[in-house]
C-alpha cells in the first residue's frame, strides 16, 4: 500500500473491528495532529480500549487505514514490539511500577538505551542520563521523592511515575486511559499541569471520564458512541450535544 499523504501524526479512517459478530468499531475515523492533545470520552462499550488496542497493534483493524507519523507508517501492518519503537507509547489505567525499587531507579529501568547483552554488561548510569532523569522528575512533580521506594507513592504518585516510564522511553505519542482515577481533587489539578507539560513537544491522546479534569485541559474533545464518533468539538459544544446528553452525559 501507497504512504497516505496526511499531515497528520495519527490518523484513523473507516476502523472496523467485530468481536463475534459485535461491532467495537464501526467505522472510526479522527486525525491527531502533531503535538495535539485530545480528550477521548463516551460509555461504557463505547470502543475506546478496542481504539486504543488497534493503535498500538493488539488488534488488527478488520477495515480500514491506520496510519503514523504523516502517513508513514501502516500500523495495521506491523506488530506491538515495532510499533513502540516507532514511538507510541500507552499508559493503562492501573499504575505498574516496581513497587520494591526507588523512583529514580523505576526511571532508569525504563530509560530507551541499548538493550544488546554487551550493552548491559558494562551498562554505567552516565551524566546524560542522570540528566534525563532529572529532567522527567521535574516534569511529572517527583523530584524530591527520587530515592523513595515506589511502592510507598500515594496512588496519584504512582500514575506519575508511570506516565515518567513511557517518558524514558521516548514516544512521540502518548495514549494514556484515564490518568485521574481515584486521585485526590489536588492530584486531579496536579495531573492535568502535568500533561500540558508533556504535550509542549509531544502529541497526547487522553481517555477520561471526569469531565472536570477534561474540561482542566482545554483541549478538543471526541466522544465515541457505538464505535463511532458521535461528537468532536470544545468541551462546552461536546457536553451540550443533544446526542451526547442522551447517551451518556446523562446517564
Amino acid at each position: 500500500m501507497e504512504p497516505k499523504t496526511t499531515s497528520a501524526l495519527l490518523y484513523l479512517d473507516a476502523i472496523t473491528v467485530s468481536f463475534d459478530g459485535f461491532k467495537a468499531l464501526n467505522e472510526l475515523s479522527f486525525v491527531i495532529e502533531p503535538r495535539e492533545m485530545r480528550a477521548i470520552i463516551g460509555p461504557n462499550g463505547a470502543g475506546k480500549t478496542t481504539m486504543m488496542d488497534v493503535i498500538t497493534g493488539k488488534t488488527r483493524p478488520d477495515s480500514g487505514d491506520v496510519f503514523f507519523e504523516q502517513g508513514s507508517y501502516d500500523l495495521s501492518k506491523l506488530d506491538e514490539t515495532e510499533i513502540a519503537e516507532l514511538g507510541i507509547g500507552r499508559k493503562f489505567q492501573k499504575p505498574t511500577v516496581f513497587d520494591m525499587h526507588s523512583v529514580e531507579d523505576n526511571l532508569l529501568l525504563a530509560l530507551k538505551n541499548d538493550r544488546s547483552v554487551r550493552a548491559t554488561l558494562i551498562w554505567e548510569n552516565t551524566s546524560s542520563q542522570q540528566n534525563r532523569i532529572h529532567e522527567i522528575l521535574d516534569t511529572i512533580r517527583l523530584k524530591n521523592m527520587r530515592s523513595r521506594v515506589a511502592g510507598s507513592l500515594s496512588h496519584g504518585q504512582k500514575q506519575w511515575l508511570e506516565i515518567g516510564m513511557l517518558l524514558a522511553q521516548g514516544p512521540k505519542l502518548l495514549l494514556v486511559d484515564e490518568p485521574v482515577a481515584g486521585m485526590t481533587d489536588a492530584e486531579t489539578l496536579q495531573t492535568a499541569e502535568l500533561l500540558k507539560d508533556i504535550n509542549r513537544d509531544r502529541t497526547v491522546i487522553v481517555v477520561e471520564h471526569d469531565m472536570a479534569f477534561v474540561r482542566e485541559l482545554g483541549v478538543k474533545v471526541t466522544c465515541l458512541h457505538e464505535g463511532s464518533v458521535l461528537a468532536e468539538g470544545t468541551i462546552d459544544q461536546v457536553s451540550t450535544n443533544d446526542r451526547v446528553v442522551e447517551v451518556y452525559l446523562g446517564r
